[in-house]
């Protein structure tokens, strides 16, 4: 799901290139996951679940977990890894246990128009998308391609973590729209700035 395409009043961000990174950026600029149907959105936009999936029977125990989760990522993901320091230790501990839990499991069914479509064997549970956050993140950090294409956005105060698979490997934004945007705006208005002193 492309920037900008969330439903009001919240926007979500699916454009950093892994699940695991999607999550880490619903903490900018503000906290995004504080509800239930936010979070089932984010469920949904980030593709743990077929659009359409049911998710009646999330809980508030939910967003709690998720966000402890997107805790124990942030010191792996952010930055260079630190083994042998206790938050560092202490967050990868957790990803492993949590990534022994099975994602929710596909099956290719009929849709309406005939064509296969997926679809999940049951409703999704709490465990299961947090293991398949925490697989992404496995996956993720033992990829040395993968982690080498890791990068902070350069733009002002923004916190995302993104995938960089751009030619050349010259992305400096978590997003052009967004931050790449801010970017040229701020570097219009030194120029102008400087061409009225």
């Amino acid at each position: 799901m492309a920037l900008g395409t969330a439903t009001a009043p919240y926007e979500l961000r699916f454009d950093t290139g892994r699940v695991c990174l999607d999550l880490l950026a619903t903490t900018h600029p503000a906290e995004r996951l504080d509800s239930l149907p936010v979070l089932r959105a984010w469920v949904t936009g980030s593709g743990l679940v077929p659009p359409g999936t049911a998710l009646a029977h999330a809980d508030a125990s939910w967003p709690p977990a998720f966000r402890e989760l997107r805790g124990r990522l942030a010191p792996l993901l952010r930055g260079r890894p630190a083994p042998g320091r206790p938050s560092y230790d202490l967050a990868l501990a957790r990803i492993n246990e949590l990534a022994r839990v099975a994602p929710p499991a596909p099956r290719a069914v009929v849709g309406e128009d005939g064509l296969l479509v997926r679809r999940l064997d049951g409703p999704p549970r709490r465990g299961a998308l947090l293991g398949a956050i925490a697989r992404d993140a496995v996956d993720l950090l033992t990829d040395p391609v993968a982690r080498a294409s890791l990068r902070q956005c350069e733009g002002d105060n923004c916190p995302i973590v993104y995938l960089d698979t751009s030619r050349g490997r010259r992305r400096r934004w978590c997003s052009s729209e967004v931050c790449g945007n801010r970017e040229r705006v701020a570097r219009h208005r030194r120029r102008a700035a400087l061409t009225r002193a």
